[in-house]
């Protein structure tokens, strides 16, 4: 039985806890954030894979303190283990994580790396803002979720706005670069639809440390057969300060990431993340670079995508009213 402390404790984690939309919203605050710093650290780290193994590999060792932390938390206060932790997982539970660990965190990252290596940065950012439209195809085919024409609308708005930052789409044109890009946001896309249902049997800090836990170890297996394996040894104090301060900006990503897509629709917690660019372009202002007018359109888009966000999905929360009692 819970003590009166661990009753009380639990009660008041669950007021504290914030909606999924915001706390996408949060999580969407931590990308523009981590995109603005990482666009200082890869000018440190001369290799984008060892720099994004070693960043990995941060996160999944705080992910891992963390639930460590909460499972001994737990047992100091005797709270019983929740129903997520005490289920039995069956084949397809395996098989989502083990997606969601060695394709979500490892293979995709290694596209999208070895992707941007070949084509410019717009872009790479073009088709990674996509991911977003694989998310509503297949959050509407799988998780059934309904996409409305408020959906629509927010996903035109929030990439348009994308577009009119970054300066365009970049050169589209069939490459092996631009395929990579392709594929890796297409995976990323899977995975929202597979961590959302894996969700309904694993908590999401496990979730979490699967995906850096797993991701991590195919990285390092990829630098080994790349014979650069080395290269996570011979980093300066300076390039494993950048890791380490993007690391924990990256657990601080999926630790919220992974919590907002279990409380909200994949396709408005989706729609939100596409809004990232507003932070980091933000923070590019306030270090000197100009707002010019194209800017300023930009970000007028994202206010009215994220409004659309909202009430799609507070429209979606609404009782069907032509449905049939049951």
């Amino acid at each position: 039985m819970r003590t009166k402390s661990a009753t009380l404790s639990a009660q008041g984690a669950q007021r504290l806890r914030l909606p999924g939309l915001a706390l996408a919203g949060v999580t969407a605050a931590i990308s523009g954030v981590s995109v603005f710093v990482n666009s200082y650290a890869l000018h440190h780290v001369p290799r984008a894979d060892v720099y994004t193994t070693v960043k990995n590999l941060v996160a999944a060792f705080v992910i891992a303190g963390v639930l460590l932390g909460a499972s001994a938390l737990r047992r100091s206060d005797k709270v019983r283990p929740s129903n997520h932790s005490r289920a039995h997982l069956g084949l397809a539970q395996i098989a989502a994580l083990a997606y969601i660990g060695i394709v979500g965190g490892g293979v995709a990252f290694i596209l999208g790396f070895d992707g941007m290596a070949k084509i410019n940065a717009v872009s790479a950012a073009f088709m990674h803002d996509t991911l977003v439209i694989w998310v509503a195809i297949f959050a509407a085919v799988f998780l059934f979720e309904r996409i409305s024409a408020w959906n629509i609308a927010a996903v035109v708005v929030l990439i348009g706005g994308a577009v009119v930052i970054s300066g365009g789409i970049g050169d589209l044109s069939p490459s092996s670069g631009l395929g990579m890009e392709l594929g890796a946001t297409v995976l990323w896309g899977v995975e929202v639809v597979v961590a959302k249902r894996v969700m309904a049997r694993v908590t999401p800090r496990q979730v979490a440390l699967v995906r850096m836990g797993g991701g991590s170890l195919v990285l390092v297996a990829y630098l080994a057969l790349n014979g650069a394996l080395h290269g996570l040894f011979a980093l300066t104090m300076t390039q494993l300060g950048w890791a380490l301060f993007t690391g924990l900006l990256l657990a601080a990503y999926v630790g919220t990431w992974l919590p907002a897509l279990a409380r909200a629709r994949a396709i408005d917690v989706s729609s939100i993340l596409v809004a990232s660019a507003f932070i980091t372009t933000l923070l590019n202002a306030a270090t000197g670079h100009p707002l010019g007018a194209s800017t300023a359109l930009g970000l007028s888009l994202f206010a009215l995508g994220i409004a659309a966000v909202s009430l799609a999905s507070r429209r979606s929360r609404l009782p069907n009213t032509t449905a049939t009692p049951a």
